[in-house]
């Protein structure tokens, strides 16, 4: 039997998938890293930790495993997006990496727009200027600490400077490069345009390769501290939600995600890279060649579930905090709730808004509210639903993964809202699997992506629309949609008392 490994260089964490020729996960090892908050809105990690715990975290694995260590044939990798880690010329790290969720590059992102012009950005890049980008954090780099950015002589993502690190070999693929607003996303090339702009040099802009394209193999060094060998094939691999949806069999048109963890994603796959969604989504080169997904983010979904948990109930465990839920009908009895609790990113990018409970009377019960959060997140994913829906994309089916896939009655309750089937996995890995079966494609095990889905994923339920629940929540649906609106000057006014 031959093996792959998907590494998964998260936030939080790194996680790490032994993954047999079968689809089926043989070890799994996770091994934590610490944030860096130097100041509010600031948040960095050192890139030496993502090495450190890798390492470890394979040696671990090497450690459990009684097969032959050259029969484990490939390693790729699902990264968080948009960090930012600059290098010397000697390659070495010049300070910590920014990292997606650091908020200080508000006016960069003004200053992208000043200088490139909203709409041109959106041609190029086919994305808006948000904090987490990683341009804006360049240009902050360059403005506040000049003697770095003259040292940088190439910029990196997180999972890249790990592979780096392995291989000792620098590259960048499409699905990752495609969140920093320097590529120009349809022609799947660094922009010279943007580039000139800002007085950045192409050098600083690593080779592009697929995401299933053979980098090199690992260093001597570090098949020792790991135990692998040095013949392991190492992979380019992707963004952590081009690899969250290989992962759940996103890798054909009318395929649809819904992933919820912290924040909340839905994400369809798209052939096309010419649709215009004015920047009301995100638009990315998916980690499968020559083909994209469109994305909107919910930013406290799962949050929003463990907020209320944990404000009212701190000592239950979600299964008993969700009992009841289901004896609650469609709507939670005139009970709103907008999932705003540190603002929104779609449809509405907006850091001010906050979170509301609209409709609350005296006979409302904890299950009432506890029914509504879930609803509330569901509405909001449901927005960039709305989205793709009116440029015309038509899903077929939903694949729901993550806490949203963990409670039938919000499986059931996603099916009522999106009025399509929801189906859940089997087996659910998320963007580790992903990683694994660009390592097992690369390895040649499978002709296509599609093809390693059809072997390695399965479905396990699926979640038909009830009818009358879907026109209920149809004109609740309409009702949620102005709370935003109707509440949008009341939370500007209040944003000087929060503290």
């Amino acid at each position: 039997m031959k093996y792959v490994i998907g590494i998964d260089l998260g936030t939080s964490a790194v996680k790490i998938l032994l993954v047999n020729q079968n689809g089926e996960v043989c070890q799994e090892v996770s091994e934590p890293y610490p944030l860096i908050i130097e100041k509010s809105g600031y948040s960095e990690q050192d890139p030496e930790e993502w090495v450190a715990r890798t390492s470890e975290g394979l040696a671990e694995l090497v450690k459990g495993f009684e097969g032959d260590v050259r029969d484990i044939e490939g390693i790729s990798f699902s990264g968080q997006m948009h960090g930012l880690v600059l290098l010397d010329e000697n390659h070495k790290v010049l300070r910590n990496a920014i990292l997606w969720n650091d908020t200080r590059t508000t006016e960069q992102c003004q200053q992208i727009y000043d200088a490139v012009g909203k709409n041109r950005l959106l041609e190029i890049t086919k994305n808006p200027a948000l904090e987490g980008f990683t341009l804006p954090k360049i240009l902050w780099v360059k403005e506040y600490e000049p003697d770095i950015f003259n040292q940088a002589k190439v910029f990196m993502l997180p999972k890249d400077y790990l592979r780096y690190r392995i291989t000792g070999n620098i590259h960048m693929e499409y699905s990752d490069a495609a969140g920093t607003l320097m590529l120009n996303v349809a022609k799947r090339e660094w922009s010279t345009e943007i580039l000139k702009i800002f007085g950045i040099s192409s050098e600083l802009c690593p080779p592009l390769v697929e995401s299933h394209t053979k980098v090199g193999t690992i260093t001597s060094d570090f098949a020792k501290s790991t135990g692998l060998s040095e013949a392991t094939k190492v992979f380019a691999g992707g963004a952590d939600n081009a690899c969250g949806a290989i992962g759940a069999g996103i890798l054909q048109e009318g395929k649809t995600l819904c992933s919820i963890g912290t924040s909340g994603v839905i994400l369809s796959y798209e052939r096309r890279n010419d649709l215009d969604f004015e920047g009301k989504v995100h638009y990315f080169n998916h980690s499968e060649e020559n083909s994209y997904y469109i994305m909107g983010v919910t930013l406290a979904a799962g949050y929003s579930l463990s907020w209320i948990k944990d404000t009212f109930a701190t000592q239950e465990g979600f299964d008993t905090f969700l009992q009841g839920v289901d004896t609650v009908p469609a709507g939670s009895n005139g009970l709103l709730f907008t999932p705003y609790l540190v603002g929104e990113r779609t449809p509405h990018a907006d850091s001010n808004i906050r979170a509301s409970f609209i409709g609350m009377d005296a006979s409302h019960e904890r299950k009432h509210f506890v029914r509504s959060v879930l609803e509330g997140i569901t509405f909001s994913l449901n927005e960039t639903i709305e989205i793709f829906r009116n440029n015309g994309k038509k899903m077929d089916s939903i694949v729901s993964i993550g806490g949203g896939a963990k409670n039938e009655t919000w499986l059931q309750m996603q099916a009522d809202i999106f009025d399509t089937k929801i189906e859940k996995l089997a087996s659910e890995q998320g963007p580790g699997m992903g990683a694994a079966m660009l390592a097992a494609y690369g390895c040649g095990w499978f002709s296509s992506l599609k093809e390693c889905a059809e072997k390695f994923i399965q479905t396990a339920k699926v979640y038909n629309p009830i009818k009358e629940n879907v026109e209920t929540y149809k004109k609740l649906f309409a009702i949620y949609q102005n709370i935003y609106r109707e509440t949008k000057a009341l939370n500007n006014e209040l944003k000087d008392f929060r503290k």
